[in-house]
């Protein structure tokens, strides 16, 4: 059975920082490009980074691009990303996604709030 399974969400305040962390099992996890994304309510989701299967190349969205660093551990089949230097704007559900060409996978989300 496929699971994405996300955590490290909460209230953080701005300016502060928060990791998230995402645990997969049931598929070959080093044979996939893992992404975050990341929606509001009314809106579409939104990559926010990407990672290669041997963490070679990363992409990041304008919008975070020196505040977020995407990682990964084949060996612990688990996908990071480290959120620094928080904005409000970055309040939203946070998804894990495996990807290739034919199939891709989703976590359920967690929750990330920036607020004073």
């Amino acid at each position: 059975q496929v699971q994405l399974v996300e955590s490290g969400g909460g209230l953080v305040q701005p300016g502060g920082s928060l990791r998230l962390s995402c645990v997969a099992s049931g598929f070959s996890f080093s044979s996939y490009t893992m992404r975050w994304f990341r929606q509001t309510p009314g809106n579409e989701r939104e990559m926010v980074a990407a990672i290669t299967l041997t963490g070679g190349i990363t992409i990041y969205a304008d919008s975070v691009k020196g505040r977020f660093t995407i990682s990964r551990d084949n060996a612990k089949n688990t996908v990071y990303l480290q959120m620094n230097r928080m904005k409000a704007e970055d309040t939203a559900v946070y998804y894990c996604n495996a990807y290739t060409s034919v199939v891709g996978y989703w976590g359920q989300g967690t929750q990330v709030t920036v607020s004073s």
